[in-house]
């Protein structure tokens, strides 16, 4: 027998934005245009477009631009405005030593273990950068990397963890983009991916704390990598 009914469909309204996440979502779109190069160094950000852009005030505008200043994306310079900073690898080896070591306790504050589901997502990863290395591309290697890296922040529960290697890894990721044509794309896609494969592996058997090890592995070499580049020695072994 077919039940009837003349009912209309349910329609789920979604629910509207808070304040706080309409900041966090114009904070992390600007940030990543920012270290995707979508907004080059130099650029100029106008308050009043990006209100515009965002349909708000210029007030919650000059707060995420607050923020990004904060965390040396852009630079307010008076009586010019909001301009997107400029990196080298040099200015920032303090801050890849300080990531060698943070790397190290994700798997040991409050690690969180990964689920069926957490670690389809890896494989997916993994499975993502295969197809990317085809016909390798800088921005889709960033994007890749961004993504994994916010796998491994949700290995742990430590807040001030992940928030502090947040940060920390948006200060440099530009620098990667910037130095890609020089280091290589298949290079570091190909090095990348094994990185992948490894966390996988660990998390697979519940290794959180190895995980740790691998990362802050993968991190030295990178930098290592970056250093012979620009003609810089770094000594990465003992954090010096």
């Amino acid at each position: 027998m077919t039940l009837e009914t003349d009912a209309a469909p349910i329609v789920v309204t979604p629910r509207p934005l808070s304040a706080r996440e309409r900041f966090e979502r114009i904070y992390r779109i600007l940030r990543d245009r920012i270290c995707l190069l979508d907004y080059a160094p130099g650029s100029r950000l106008s308050e009043e477009e990006l209100a515009q852009e965002f349909q708000i005030s210029r007030t919650p505008v000059r707060r995420v631009l607050a923020r990004l200043e904060s965390e040396g994306l852009v630079q307010s310079v008076h009586g010019v405005g909001t301009i997107v900073t400029d990196v080298d690898i040099e200015e920032l080896q303090q801050v890849y030593h300080l990531r060698l070591e943070l790397a190290l306790l994700v798997g040991k504050l409050s690690p969180i273990p990964r689920t069926a589901e957490d670690l389809d997502r890896i494989r997916t990863l993994i499975a993502r950068c295969s197809s990317d290395m085809l016909n390798p591309d800088q921005r889709a290697f960033l994007r890749l990397n961004m993504d994994f890296f916010y796998e491994l922040t949700a290995m742990t529960g430590n807040q001030p963890l992940r928030e502090i290697s947040e940060r920390l890894y948006f200060q440099v990721a530009r620098v990667v983009l910037k130095m890609m044509p020089q280091l290589g794309l298949v290079e570091e896609f190909t090095a990348f991916r094994r990185e992948m494969e490894e966390v996988l592996a660990a998390a697979e058997i519940g290794d959180l704390e190895s995980i740790g090890h691998i990362r802050r592995a993968h991190i030295s070499m990178s930098f290592r990598r970056m250093m012979r580049h620009t003609g810089e020695a770094g000594g990465l072994d003992n954090g010096t």
